[in-house]
């Protein structure tokens, strides 16, 4: 990650890393399959190459940079090394370097190895004007997860910054302390419930909370609309804008759900506008902030997942940005599009993010001949991968005319090339057409497909079943059956990637009633086939505990 950020925009590599551990991990620690970074036990090893142990693990790693700071953090890394190079290591011998190095005393922290779940940060304000203080009150708990119904505390780090009302960065000074605090600084949480008094404020500051996401936690605050458009135009936290932004989408998405012909908050497209038509300091950055939440993220805000609404708000929302900000849209496309040669540099990469955003939005008006244009010569130019399987993707997604040709076309030029028709059969895997199923089937008939290559299977199947939740969950569960037909012919062929694919039924409680059953009765069937493999019964088995 930290490589990564390096060699790109900083805050965009660590939206990215977010976006995945709360549309997956997340949802891991919300299902059947939770289990600690550290688990105590298993019954398959392979089903614990996950999210959790890898992706959870990572911002365990990262927490304690954060608790240490960046020089004793380097000091402890140099001992660890020192000590256990060419060792067996241990989580324990780890933290006992960052321990031995920094003077710290990180005993409870061991706790994220241990215990598993997702915590939930809940955090409210009090500004006094006479004593031109505030006050956070921050309270922690955790939900029960399999085999831990009760959860002690954990100690989580804390990022927060304060805005003044031209955005502004602001000290954040503790009471008691004599001189000017930093302007981003990583509060200690350790109790169920802690209080903290920010002083030297002589207005009301906007709070940015959980910067760079310090802690892979979930962080309820009542911000105002025009506060999250507010930070979303101003906060110097790329994850923060981003995560402003998030919340802004989200408020707009459920009023939607609700009232799909409701008129959108005030203020909202003109926010919007105000991001695409302002200087850009990193258009990357500015093309993850003006993206939607996915569908599966929008459905783990929801305590019953609506498959069809959550589908109809979204695409209802991403036509209606594009119907008022269209000149816009086009404008940025332009400006945004370059004829030089392909280049890796940052510069170009942000440019191709900023100016596809555009595309997409703009590919939600349905029968624009202009859009279609764009999206006809943007593939036709065959400049860089990036542009031209965007394009075949927008123009499948939004079923034009000329989808058919362009999917022709671009097997034909990469038939030879695996790597590059795995993008070619996921693009299709995700397509929004309601007949997916037996799509997906035809695919599967293609000489190109086989259920012996692991990245095909990724490719198409795991494509659909984790990338177009509107289409995989169809009410008449032919998405379902599906999977398990294909769950029960590849546990004999490849029983790690069924146990993978299978996960994806494992949080059925969180659908409908219909949905549930279906799902349920699928799942049984395959726990009750003959020659189970261990990997794909304990996932079965554990998705269908009580």
């Amino acid at each position: 990650q930290e490589f990564s950020a390096d060699m790109g925009s900083r805050g965009v590599r660590r939206i990215q890393d977010v976006r995945m551990l709360r549309a997956h991990q997340f949802a891991e620690d919300a299902s059947p399959m939770a289990h600690p970074v550290r688990p105590d036990s298993y019954m398959e090893i392979n089903n614990f190459y996950t999210l959790t142990v890898y992706e959870k693990g990572a911002e365990v790693v990262r927490m304690q940079a954060n608790l240490l700071g960046p020089e004793l953090f380097r000091k402890a890394t140099d001992l660890y090394f020192e000590r256990h190079d060419g060792q067996a290591v241990t989580t324990d011998d780890f933290v006992s370097c960052m321990q031995d190095a920094s003077g710290r005393d990180l005993g409870q922290f061991k706790r994220w190895y241990t215990q598993s779940g997702t915590p939930e940060i809940t955090i409210s304000s009090s500004y006094d004007e006479q004593a031109a203080q505030l006050t956070l009150t921050v309270s922690q708990t955790c939900p029960p997860t399999p085999g831990q119904p009760l959860k002690r505390p954990f100690h989580i780090p804390l990022a927060i910054g304060l805005l003044d009302s031209d955005g502004n960065g602001l000290p954040v000074t503790l009471e008691g302390e004599t001189t000017a605090g930093p302007l981003t600084r990583v509060l200690e949480i350790r109790e169920a419930e802690q209080c903290f008094v920010l002083k030297n404020l002589a207005s009301r500051p906007v709070l940015s909370l959980l910067r760079d996401f310090s802690a892979p936690v979930k962080l309820q605050h009542r911000y105002t609309p025009d506060e999250l458009m507010f930070l979303m135009a101003h906060d110097s936290d790329g994850f923060a804008r981003w995560d402003a932004a998030q919340s802004l989408h989200l408020r707009v998405l459920d009023s939607l759900m609700e009232n799909p012909g409701c008129a959108l908050p005030s203020g909202y497209v003109e926010a919007m506008r105000m991001a695409l038509t302002s200087s850009h300091d990193d258009r990357e950055l500015l093309a993850e902030v003006l993206t939607l939440p996915s569908e599966s993220y929008i459905g783990d805000q929801m305590e019953i997942v609506d498959v069809d609404a959550i589908h109809a708000a979204r695409n209802g929302l991403m036509r209606r940005i594009a119907q008022d900000l269209r000149p816009d849209l086009l404008e940025i496309y332009r400006t945004n599009s370059d004829t030089e040669p392909f280049s890796y540099e940052h510069a170009s990469i942000a440019r191709r993010a900023l100016k596809n955003l555009a595309l997409g939005y703009l590919s939600r008006l349905e029968g624009d001949a202009e859009v279609e244009s764009l999206v006809r010569a943007q593939y036709e130019a065959q400049q860089n991968m990036t542009d031209v399987s965007r394009a075949l993707t927008l123009g499948v997604y939004a079923q034009m005319p000329s989808a058919g040709e362009l999917l022709a076309d671009f097997e034909q030029r990469w038939k030879e090339q695996p790597l590059v028709m795995d993008k070619w059969f996921s693009i299709q895997a995700t397509s929004r057409q309601p007949d997916m199923v037996p799509r997906i089937r035809e695919l599967m008939q293609h000489p190109g497909f086989t259920l012996r290559n692991p990245n095909r299977v990724r490719a198409l199947i795991g494509a659909f079943v984790s990338g177009n939740p509107a289409r995989f969950h169809a009410a008449d569960g032919t998405g379902y059956r599906l999977l398990s037909d294909i769950v029960l012919e590849l546990n004999t062929l490849n029983p790690q990637i069924a146990s993978r694919l299978v996960r994806t039924m494992s949080r059925w409680r969180r659908y409908d009633e219909g949905r549930r059953a279906l799902m349920q009765s699928e799942l049984e069937r395959i726990r009750d086939s003959d020659g189970l493999s261990k990997d794909v019964l304990e996932i079965v088995s554990k998705s269908l505990e009580e």
